[in-house]
């Protein structure tokens, strides 16, 4: 099984959703940024690495938003999305197509990940 994090970053009512580069899997679906967590590396560690070379932004890593166990066609992950705040630098296009703040109304016009899709639909159960 592959650890792999993701940020929930907001700002006033938006949160940052990533757009995934054409030559990933998954191409040109949207995503919350993160990454895969590196051999003797914490989950809040890999956050704030993987934050900073995809966007050049420093994060406070908060608590666990919630997590689940995905199965791929070729490949298990479990993925743990944890609430996080910019401390410093705006997002740049470094290794996504696009991103952009959203409001939980404008989710309808984005198509996720699918291990995305179930922090989605959590977040507007709430």
């Amino acid at each position: 099984m592959i650890d792999v994090v993701a940020a929930l970053i907001k700002k006033d009512d938006k949160f940052l959703i990533c757009q995934r580069s054409s030559k990933k899997d998954n191409s040109l679906l949207w995503e919350f940024v993160g990454g895969k967590v590196e051999k003797n590396e914490s989950k809040e560690n890999a956050l704030i690495r993987e934050c900073f070379e995809e966007l050049r932004i420093t994060v406070k890593v908060g608590k666990l938003y919630a997590q689940q166990i995905y199965k791929y066609p070729d490949k298990i992950i479990r993925l743990s999305l944890f609430e996080a705040e910019i401390v410093q630098g705006v997002p740049k296009l470094l290794e996504h197509n696009d991103i952009k703040w959203i409001t939980l109304s404008e989710t309808a016009m984005y198509q996720f990940c699918p291990a995305d899709k179930f922090f989605i639909e959590k977040m507007l159960r709430q």
